[in-house]
């Protein structure tokens, strides 16, 4: 059991409170601006090399680091949306779909004329775990998880108490009757794009810490975002949540050998467990686990 818990069940949830950041921003633009946004594991990977500046060139440390990160990747997306899809606001959603794969190839082609192609680490060296009574955890686990947990809570208490959290949540349900209601729809969108980078700049600073930094660092975790957030319903940001951790233990433990004995898959196939997930939700239950809107 300790093997099991220590090896396939605390990456797994781990994994699945970088697949829920990620997931729950993504929803909550397809849900206010009823577009899929492809470049949103790029936004991922520039916050990871905006720390990497920051812990590289100035000293800090990655988790000191991360209010700029979600700050430079908030701007980011401003400008992204200022630039290129605010013109294309009123255009049907595979003009913004094409352009939402032209913005992460842009995005991208930034990073690597910048920083290279080449993989970095913000802390060189071996990271020794937390060991206490055959338990082992490592200690960025731990803060990954607090940190999930943290923003889980303060974005339940904004969306639910907030003035601007209950437009957003009307504008998700009927954006056509929220503006009639007098709803600030363009202040609304930004509030979006803010929560929604910011969610997605932690979420590759995390993914970062736990794995390693790389240009295509985003792109490669993108399906498993985008499959977290049909999971639990698209425009449900709950939803999009529960699907993310939901799918990060599926993956983890559809490696791990317990079905009599032997592994469901490989740990190199195991990110097909989120794209048969999501085949299989878009199936036989297009709205997702909260019932949300369909793609």
């Amino acid at each position: 059991m300790q093997e099991f818990i220590n090896f396939y069940f605390i990456p797994g949830l781990v994994l699945g409170c970088i697949y829920a950041l990620g997931a729950v921003g993504l929803s909550m633009l397809y849900g206010i601006l009823r577009f899929a946004h492809f470049a949103h594991g790029d936004l991922m990977t520039f916050s990871g090399y905006v720390v990497l500046v920051m812990v590289t060139g100035l000293g800090f440390s990655a988790y000191s680091a991360l209010p700029v990160a979600i700050a430079a990747t908030i701007l980011l997306a401003f400008a992204i949306d200022r630039l290129f899809y605010r013109p294309l606001r009123n255009q049907s959603s595979a003009v913004l779909l094409i352009s939402g794969f032209g913005i992460a190839l842009m995005v991208r082609a930034v990073i690597l004329f910048i920083w290279g192609p080449d993989t970095a680490v913000y802390q060189k060296g071996i990271q020794m775990p937390i060991v206490w009574e055959g338990w082992r955890i490592q200690e960025r686990h731990v803060w990954i998880v607090l940190i999930t947990c943290l923003l889980a809570v303060a974005l339940h208490l904004f969306l639910s108490r907030t003035r601007t959290g209950k437009a957003m949540r009307a504008m998700s349900d009927n954006a056509d009757l929220a503006r009639v209601s007098g709803i600030p729809a363009d202040r609304v969108i930004l509030w979006t794009w803010a929560i929604g980078a910011g969610l997605a700049a932690v979420a590759g600073v995390l993914l970062a810490l736990d794995t390693q930094l790389s240009p295509l660092m985003g792109w490669n975790v993108l399906l498993g975002v985008f499959a977290a957030a049909i999971l639990g319903g698209i425009g449900k940001p709950y939803g999009a949540f529960f699907g993310g951790l939901v799918l990060g233990l599926a993956e983890e433990l559809a490696s791990a050998p317990i079905f009599w004995g032997q592994a469901l898959v490989t740990p190199d196939y195991k990110v097909g467990v989120a794209f048969f997930l999501m085949v299989l939700m878009l199936i036989f239950r297009p709205t997702g686990l909260f019932r949300g809107q369909v793609l």
